[in-house]
């Protein structure tokens, strides 16, 4: 989902305070696994609910993009369906100067016309298997770094021997509850992944930032890839069967994808760090960088075209973290977030052998977070976010940290270059990619920069870094002198291994390196003085809130692949109905020729052709967060009737909690983009192949 407003606090607590962490989950919350769907409690709501063979096959059909999106196959030829802002980064890659796919679009006519996405890989779920015991048992009663080494070697020979052919699957060990349960989700994977249809920008992200977390929302925020193997459309007979009818209010809806990041279960000390310390370093450097970038593209064309991606992308995050920042101040809300917690330990207190069991877990998180505050900016800074996002950074950086780690046994690699993982990101690495040296200039300046500000010019990893030039100096020597845009050099440095890298005089390449020990010392820090006693305590606590809530809990969002159930609704806000669906109509009424609100070129020629009662958007009271962008929306009947692109205002307080009644997902219909599919963008094709006829009409 693309978070992309801001809210107030008083919004922000009104949608959290019915969904407070370590509650039990409320009608229609939760992003549950498919080994834990709440059958039961989903057939006594609704009269029906998704038996085994529904569920399989669903989970057969999503898909997983490593470039942070959901998806899912809607034909039995690899074709997947998902948003347009989940492919955006791939049509700027595909971009040049004189043609700009992003303005005007892409439509592959034929399958031979379909691009290649760099560095995009596809996933799909094949099984899912308890592994806690054995993660818990080698973990035993270690501690600090000791725990962190073996709960990671113990992950790793999981993955490694769980997966036995590296071009076809890839194994991952995933910590539910915050190690309170591990799973290995076993996946098939596809490499080659391009792109066969998106919309323009205009047309996608229809009327900007002033509608972004609004609602009603013009925008056709979709698009389809397609996966390919042995340089032929993959064949994929377990598809969802594509559904261009409109969606009836009150149905049931299902949502399948990959939720990003929930801290549900946070414990009042981890809110307090968010809110007194993470997002007061984040919105003004954020803010800052925004500033720059948009002064950077400021009359200049080419810039804008290039780097209007990275803007939209800033602005997402930076609406995100002021809205929660928002949310965690609000007096309410962290009263209500207390008393949760000091019901969860009541209950431990009143158990004795509970008590025995759990200990207090909540005072080990104080301290890990107490001993994180210390070192948060420069562990950001040096370590978690070092470069800024620089494309050039990130290569040398993980050419580097590949080269050291293969060095190693598996068992002793940081969890990033184990021999599971490597194949993606020798991928992501080797594909290629423009680089835009401005933009890295501008990141890198901006990073150094302010490095040297938040930590001081006195700071000893400061004057190593930096030397006797200004940051702005070194940002352009360092760009100007790499040769790493270049796949091909690259590749032969992954291919070179250590020797490799120790041996070139890559600017970049020796710049990284000589950062290494710096960068170590505080993920080794981290790793022993935050991570690891949080996951041993988070274990306990888990075991605490299984028993006092029973299986009513489902887990944080990771990044894999969950169900969640709702139903087609508009929701009460200031005492008005809002209505749970819009129409091409109200885009043409709504544009003004102005920008954001600027038709869509080819939208605008064809509008005598478009039939203007189609539902362009719609939305449920699914509970999604970011990472479910182009996650198909489910009929009772197994067909996808959308793709949910965004939340309405309240839903950004999902990070924190849920309300079922205000949280409301936002989806583009499969009405909309058959109707548009023909009509305005030539998809001919794709239309025939998705089995194209007069839309589907549902009884009333």
């Amino acid at each position: 989902m693309s978070l992309r407003r801001t809210i107030s606090a008083s919004a922000a607590a009104a949608a959290l305070l019915a969904g407070i962490a370590a509650s039990p989950a409320r009608a229609e919350e939760g992003m549950w696994t498919f080994d834990a769907f709440p059958a039961q409690r989903v057939r006594e709501q609704y009269g029906w609910a998704p038996d085994k063979a529904w569920l399989d096959t669903v989970q057969a059909a999503a898909v997983r993009l490593t470039g942070g999106c959901s998806a899912s196959f809607v034909s039995s030829e690899g074709l997947v369906l998902t948003n347009h802002h989940c492919v955006i980064a791939c049509v700027q890659d595909l971009s040049t100067q004189s043609n700009d796919l992003v303005k005007a679009g892409f439509t592959a006519a034929t399958r031979a016309e379909e691009r290649q996405c760099p560095g995009q890989q596809a996933e799909i779920v094949t099984a899912i298997t308890d592994v806690t015991p054995r993660v818990q048992a080698a973990i035993g009663r270690n501690q600090g770094a000791a725990l962190a080494r073996a709960r990671d070697a113990a992950v790793a020979a999981i993955e490694t021997e769980s997966c036995r052919d590296p071009q076809r699957e890839r194994c991952q060990v995933v910590t539910l509850y915050g190690g309170g349960q591990y799973k290995l989700y076993r996946y098939r994977k596809y490499s080659d992944v391009r792109l066969a249809w998106a919309p323009e920008f205009q047309a996608a992200f229809f009327g900007g930032d002033p509608d972004n977390f609004n609602f009603p929302r013009y925008a056709l925020d979709a698009a389809f890839l397609r996966v390919y193997e042995n340089g032929r459309p993959a064949a994929t007979p377990r598809h969802l069967k594509w559904n261009p009818r409109p969606p009836v209010a009150g149905e049931q809806t299902f949502v399948v994808g990959n939720p990003g990041s929930t801290q549900r279960l946070f414990t009042g000390s981890q809110f307090d760090m968010r809110r007194d310390v993470i997002f007061p370093t984040l919105v003004p450097l954020n803010a800052e960088y925004r500033g720059r970038l948009v002064s950077a593209m400021e009359d200049d064309p080419e810039k804008t075209r290039t780097g209007n991606d990275a803007l939209f992308g800033l602005e997402n995050s930076y609406k995100v973290y002021m809205g929660q920042w928002q949310a965690l101040r609000d007096q309410e809300f962290s009263e209500r977030l207390t008393t949760a917690e000091a019901n969860l330990k009541s209950r431990v207190a009143s158990d004795a052998a509970l008590k025995a069991d759990v200990g207090d877990p909540w005072s080990e998180v104080d301290r890990a977070t107490a001993s994180y505050r210390s070192f948060y900016p420069e562990y950001l800074l040096l370590e978690a976010n070092a470069g800024w996002g620089s494309q050039l950074y990130d290569y040398a950086e993980a050419l580097v940290r590949a080269a050291q780690e293969r060095e190693k046994p598996d068992a002793e690699r940081l969890p990033a270059y184990t021999t599971s993982r490597l194949p993606l990101l020798e991928k992501q690495v080797s594909d290629e990619a423009p680089v835009y040296p401005w933009l890295e200039e501008l990141r890198l300046g901006f990073w150094l920069s302010k490095t040297r500000e938040l930590l001081t010019a006195d700071d000893p990893r400061v004057k190593k870094m930096l030397g006797r030039q200004s940051p702005e100096q070194l940002a352009e020597r360092l760009v100007a002198g790499t040769r790493l845009a270049d796949p091909a050099v690259r590749r032969q440095l992954w291919q070179g291994g250590i020797r490799a890298i120790r041996q070139s005089d890559d600017p970049m390449i020796k710049f990284v390196l000589a950062q290494q020990e710096t960068g170590r010392a505080l993920l080794d820090r981290y790793r022993a003085e935050v991570d690891a006693p949080i996951t041993a305590a988070q274990s306990r606590l888990a075991r605490a809130r299984f028993a006092a809530f029973g299986d009513t809990l489902y887990p944080d969002a990771t990044f894999t692949l969950r169900i969640s159930y709702g139903s087609v609704q508009g929701w009460q806000e200031r005492g008005r109905q809002v209505p749970f669906a819009t129409r091409f109509e109200g885009l043409f009424e709504r544009a003004t020729g102005a920008a954001p609100y600027e038709l869509p070129a080819k939208v605008g020629a064809a509008e005598r052709r478009i039939d203007k009662k189609t539902v362009l958007d719609f939305t449920t009271n699914n509970d999604i967060i970011g990472g479910n962008s182009g996650s198909p929306v489910i009929a009772r009947d197994g067909s996808v009737i959308g793709a949910a692109f965004d939340g309405n205002i309240h839903s950004i307080g999902g990070s924190y909690g849920f309300d079922p009644r205000v949280n409301r997902t936002i989806v583009v219909s499969t009405a909309a983009v058959q109707e548009v599919l023909g009509k305005v963008y030539g998809g001919e094709a794709l239309l025939k192949e998705l089995g194209s006829g007069a839309p589907a009409r549902r009884r009333r």
